[in-house]
């Protein structure tokens, strides 16, 4: 890539799951990328890979402490994202949300950098309109156990907007539904890896409540993706934009396929629902569809099958 063209890409939560993909195709297309995380829920093995590239570098940071760097885009990930890890301490959940946006919004601010927000279909909470538009503004527990996280992403997009508003930052912001793949972490409690692993290590899957809550699972790939088209987007199109795939499926359904795939002998058995779980997770995408020219190509099965086989490698 010409000197000219290379853009200095700072990516926080850079070793998570969504993050070192994100890194993967930022360095694969010749950028200079610097990777940030403090490794709560990251891992370096997930960016083991691209530490010999030229175009590479990986930092140990929390970005709820400020950042001095020189960069022209900033990918705004860190943050625990499935409710094992964001409850188990709410009070810094909070802080990489709040904390993280404003010292990320600040570097942004003095370097001039275009800046993209990760948040979360969370926002929508338990919604009473399906599938989700980003009109929506949602239905929170603000004083709930997964509220650290949901009220956490909220204000980081309040953030956002208000330096967009008062200091002309260029934002982006993406609410990102569901998502699975390679590099989940097999203990973070959310429902794929939890079916996954379940079934490869031949233990009953569990469902909660009676298995008929939905949701729309999209794979990493294409969430990705999205993710670079929505930052290659005009400046004057902030978002939010809903990131995800509007294919709907019931807990029920999902446990199904994953028996099916892996061939395993699992029963499947029924525990309490937890709080302020949402019964309907789906995504309206017909924004991005017009503004980003994207939609999911990856189905389900195709997904699953590339996840089962991440998976057995460290069952």
């Amino acid at each position: 890539m010409r000197e000219k063209s290379r853009k200095r890409i700072l990516v926080t939560g850079g070793a998570g799951f969504l993050g070192s993909h994100l890194c993967d195709r930022l360095v694969e297309r010749g950028d200079d990328v610097l990777c940030v995380d403090n490794f709560f829920t990251g891992s370096k093995s997930n960016v083991a890979h691209l530490l010999g590239k030229s175009n590479f570098e990986l930092m140990r940071h929390d970005v709820t402490f400020p950042l001095y760097v020189e960069v022209d885009e900033i990918y705004n990930l860190a943050c625990p994202a499935s409710p094992v890890h964001y409850q188990h301490d709410p009070v810094q959940t909070t802080k990489t949300s709040v904390h993280g946006a404003i010292n990320m919004l600040g570097l942004a601010k003095r370097c001039k950098a275009k800046i993209l927000q990760a948040s979360t279909s969370e926002v929508y909470g338990d919604p009473e309109v399906h599938p989700q538009p980003e009109e929506y503004w949602g239905r929170v527990n603000p004083i709930g156990i997964r509220s650290c996280y949901d009220e956490g992403k909220r204000c980081a997009e309040t953030l956002f907007f208000d330096y967009h508003r008062q200091h002309q930052l260029r934002i982006k912001v993406v609410r990102i539904f569901n998502t699975y793949g390679p590099r989940m972490h097999p203990d973070d409690g959310r429902v794929v890896s939890n079916f996954i692993m379940q079934a490869l290590q031949g233990k009953d899957i569990t469902l909660y409540g009676d298995g008929g809550q939905t949701r729309s699972f999209c794979y990493v790939d294409d969430l990705i993706e999205a993710m670079l088209r929505m930052m290659d987007s005009p400046d004057d199109f902030t978002g939010p934009v809903n990131i995800g795939n509007p294919g709907e499926f019931s807990m029920r359904e999902l446990a199904e396929q994953v028996v099916a795939l892996t061939g395993t002998k699992s029963g499947i058995v029924n525990l309490p629902i937890p709080a302020d779980d949402p019964r309907q997770r789906k995504p309206d995408l017909a924004l991005a569809r017009k503004m980003l020219d994207w939609s999911p190509t990856i189905p389900l099965r195709e997904g699953l099958e590339k996840t089962i086989a991440y998976f057995a490698q460290l069952a």
